[in-house]
């Protein structure tokens, strides 16, 4: 009796504290939006935070809150944004299509290689410990960390530089992000005019380490017809706001590091092998 009596009274006082802790769950319940996995269902899932959020399920729930806009999510296609609309009862605005581009033509073929980089094959690794072995600082290292992070499979590495490839592309952000040297922008797709080089180095400097580079001889600027491209920092610049992609900027480019695609998808100003 001894033994039997606390057991009884555990077992009692365990009934008791389950009884009270199931009426607890129940009165202090905090009902989850049904709203949430409907729109969850209908975004890319690629978890790829885009968005500003931390993952699809974040921006869900954003969105139910409404401390967010569909538009935010560049992933989502078209008609799930307007069923995602449907479903909050709002109007849906329209979104303008994006891509990543890479500013940079600095290939293994055309750029001086300075030193055998030994060290972690990832590319902000490699910009914390010394950069690659590439001599211009600015341009791209070319190690892939920009693939790494790409859940659509729209990047990859061809003779050491990173190639986009604008149909898989869905502007993510994510490699922008990751770049060390900032060589990746977010613009919009329409665009089809590029000055793909970053580098901040004078004309003399940068061609003794770079054949693909701009020397900021202005000739584009002094050519453009729109006002749309300025020398900045001994780069060309290109002001999208301004620009008509009439192509006479690339055109007029000794080295032809301005990159212009015609609608037809052709580049007519393509450098030659010097």
């Amino acid at each position: 009796m001894n033994i039997l009596i606390p057991i009884i009274v555990l077992g009692v006082m365990g009934a008791a504290f389950g009884i009270l802790l199931g009426v607890a769950a129940k009165a202090f319940r905090v009902k989850k939006d049904e709203r949430i996995d409907q729109i969850g269902e209908l975004l890319a899932g690629a978890n790829c935070g885009g968005c500003g959020y931390p993952g699809c399920g974040g921006f869900a729930e954003a969105l139910c809150q409404g401390v967010a806009n569909i538009t935010d999510c560049p992933s989502t296609k078209p008609e799930n944004r307007e069923k995602i609309g449907e479903i909050l009862g709002v109007q849906v605005g329209e979104s303008v299509p994006m891509v990543a581009m890479v500013m940079c033509s600095g290939t293994c073929s055309n750029v001086v290689l300075n030193h055998h980089y030994e060290g972690i094959n990832d590319c902000v690794a490699a910009a914390r410990y010394g950069g690659s072995d590439k001599a211009c600082p600015y341009g791209c290292i070319g190690f892939g960390s920009c693939a790494d992070v790409c859940q659509f499979g729209a990047i990859t590495i061809e003779n050491d530089i990173a190639v986009i490839d604008r149909d898989k592309c869905v502007a993510c952000g994510a490699c922008v992000n990751i770049c060390p040297h900032h060589v990746i922008k977010l613009v919009e797709k329409k665009q089809r005019t590029f000055v793909k080089c970053v580098s901040k180095d004078k004309g003399a400097a940068l061609k003794n380490i770079c054949s693909a580079g701009c020397i900021g001889c202005k000739i584009c600027e002094k050519n453009c017809p729109k006002d749309a491209i300025h020398v900045v920092d001994n780069v060309a610049s290109i002001d999208y706001e301004k620009c008509v992609n009439c192509g006479i900027c690339a055109s007029k480019c000794p080295k032809k590091i301005i990159d212009f695609t015609k609608i037809d998808g052709t580049k007519p100003y393509v450098k030659t092998e010097e």
